[in-house]
């Protein structure tokens, strides 16, 4: 079951069921949370901006294919960020959601980045969390391609997780700042590393984007293409995306915000919930 408070609905996307969560005011202006990859989903990135957003906008938040409630990413598909760029061109026709604000984080805002960039009549406004997709250097280097080149060692990993709550911590504490995980935020963590299929979708979406000479993504020469105004959100102690990204890409986009949160890691969200939810307010209300 989700831990978020919502009304769902299950958006058909060539058969496999996407899982979409919905709060607040029917005129509220909407926006569209996306969540990351690896041990997220939508109860876990937004789990606490996600009612507090809800108070004055119409919320959606989904699960992407091969995470949280949703169907699994079918065999014959390569999950790669084309693939759910797609999915979410079909979500925004299917809840008819036009003028929607993108909320993307890790995963979630490549996704969010490459839709606008190429789709742009529906979106109104961009914000990117720690955003995958803004430059080409595979994190971790040559060693960390290797990993995700291996693998037995991504099984294990995911093994290992499933089956240690310590273990699961401990990957979690690597992206975040130590002093911000609590016991929930690991709750919330162990229970979608425990889901049936956890971790296909990632692992497969890594071995898709990661390659010998770069990431397969990186839409940092598209920029100053940027249709929309965007708010670029980032951790200041992020090890996985440096902060340099977001601070390059806020330059060259033609309308852009940068809002950088200090003892705050990859994931801003959970980290910070109140700082970030009150600054993406304040960033909407002002347009």
């Amino acid at each position: 079951m989700s831990e978020l408070d919502a009304t769902t609905r299950d958006v058909s996307v060539d058969g496999t069921d996407v899982r979409v969560y919905v709060a607040g005011p029917d005129e509220g202006r909407p926006i569209l949370l996306l969540h990351g990859g690896g041990m997220d989903a939508a109860s876990v990135s937004w789990k606490k901006a996600f009612p507090a957003l809800s108070e004055t906008h119409r919320v959606y938040a989904l699960d992407w294919p091969g995470y949280g409630e949703s169907d699994p990413v079918p065999n014959e598909k390569t999950p790669h960020v084309d693939y759910y760029v797609d999915v979410l061109g079909t979500v925004l026709s299917e809840l008819d959601l036009l003028e929607v604000t993108l909320v993307g984080i890790s995963k979630g805002g490549g996704i969010a980045l490459g839709y606008t960039l190429d789709r742009p009549a529906r979106v109104s406004r961009l914000c990117l969390v720690d955003s995958y997709g803004l430059a080409g250097d595979v994190p971790g280097g040559k060693p960390g391609a290797a990993y995700v080149k291996a693998p037995k060692l991504l099984e294990a990993t995911w093994w290992a997780m499933k089956r240690s709550r310590r273990v699961t911590r401990a990957a979690i504490k690597n992206l975040v700042n130590p002093a911000n995980l609590d016991e929930e935020f690991v709750d919330d963590a162990v229970r979608e590393v425990q889901r049936p299929n956890a971790g296909d979708a990632y692992r497969r979406f890594q071995r898709a984007e990661v390659g010998w000479r770069g990431l397969r993504t990186n839409y940092a020469d598209r920029m100053s293409e940027l249709p929309v105004p965007t708010l670029f959100v980032h951790g200041e102690d992020d090890d996985l995306i440096p902060l340099e990204q977001s601070k390059a890409a806020a330059d060259a986009a033609p309308v852009a915000d940068l809002f950088t949160l200090a003892d705050c890691g990859h994931w801003p969200p959970r980290e910070h919930p109140e700082a970030f939810v009150a600054r993406l307010d304040a960033w909407l209300q002002r347009g």
